[in-house]
């Protein structure tokens, strides 16, 4: 089988030849890993995914500051040198005028070429990060946003509503190209449920989202979600409305045993938790973690990862333990 066969086939719950797996690094963890095991080690993980970002690129303001394509300021000077947090929130009042930049249709174009030339037998993703709730509160401001949902709900919608346009369009580019699935970046969950609660990610996020993945399913493409935390209250919606694969599945909040309860329903991308494993368990351990969550899964339905692109606190000896387990599925 293809790298690309068989995600897919671990999309439809049929068992493929060994399950797929994909190991990603945050820019920190990438330079730890570099330092230990050389740039040689890279291009030995076999990993599954070709991902791609339809999302343009932060431009450098200098001094740890970079600024998106939305006007938004990001700080970088802390302890997270990816992303960062927002330094000023450019809608500060609901009766301020919402603009949106306009799609830059040839820099979308570009990215699916790069893809396409890039994949090679891999699945190829494209995706939109800070996709819809993300993109609103890096605009509005987290707590404005929420209590927004209570006091403001028509200028919540239309803020979601001009994303969600927005995001169509990109779509529609992407679609110019081929590819097999699309991604939505978007953070909904915290350690124990959601953010906004249930009620209120029915009233504001499904309805952008139902729009978001009928115009990818139309197109027969997979859809994908990441959400960070527990998401359990509204896994039924997401299935309803066309939900492939979800990412990321964090062990310390579902269990290993959740797998039976949405089995042939979403498949999973995840399960090697960054949050209590790779930073904290020895090798031999990580090992057995590892093959735990590859036994969860007998039928197919998962792309086997850690639960977010790798942060610099993880040891690198168990990077290379869990990729070794996972390498060793191949005989």
């Amino acid at each position: 089988m293809t790298r690309r066969d068989r995600v897919k086939a671990a999309i439809r719950f049929e068992k493929p030849d060994f399950t797929p797996y994909q190991i990603n690094f945050t820019g920190q963890m990438r330079e730890k890993m570099r330092n230990y095991a050389g740039e040689e080690f890279f291009p030995k993980i076999d990993n599954h995914l070709c991902q791609i970002d339809l999302t343009k690129p932060q431009r450098d303001l200098g001094n740890e500051r970079s600024v998106d394509e939305y006007g938004v300021v990001w700080n970088k000077s802390g302890a997270d040198k990816d992303i960062g947090v927002v330094e000023k929130y450019r809608i500060e009042d609901p009766s301020d005028p919402v603009e949106l930049p306009p799609v830059d249709a040839a820099f979308v174009r570009e990215q699916m070429k790069r893809l396409n030339e890039e994949a090679g037998d891999r699945f190829r993703v494209a995706g939109i990060g800070f996709s819809l709730f993300e993109r609103a509160w890096t605009l509005r401001g987290m707590e404005n946003l929420l209590c927004d949902m209570m006091a403001e709900p028509e200028f919540v919608h239309d803020l979601l509503e001009k994303i969600t346009a927005r995001n169509l369009e990109v779509i529609d580019l992407a679609l110019e190209s081929d590819f097999d699935g699309f991604y939505f970046g978007d953070d909904w969950g915290q350690q124990r449920g959601l953010i906004m609660g249930p009620k209120c990610w029915r009233t504001f996020i499904l309805p952008c989202l139902e729009k978001m993945y009928g115009r990818v399913r139309r197109a027969g493409k997979a859809v994908l979600q990441h959400s960070c935390g527990d998401i359990r209250e509204v896994m039924d919606d997401l299935y309803e409305i066309g939900l492939n694969v979800y990412n990321t599945f964090q062990p310390e909040i579902y269990g290993y045993g959740y797998a039976e309860k949405i089995d042939g329903r979403i498949a999973i991308w995840g399960g090697i938790s960054t949050q209590r494993d790779l930073p904290f368990k020895t090798p031999e351990e990580i090992r057995q973690v590892t093959r735990d969550l590859l036994a969860a899964f007998p039928r197919g339905g998962l792309i086997a990862a850690p639960t977010h692109d790798i942060p610099g606190d993880a040891l690198p000896e168990n990077v290379i333990a869990m990729w070794e387990t996972l390498e060793a599925q191949k005989g």
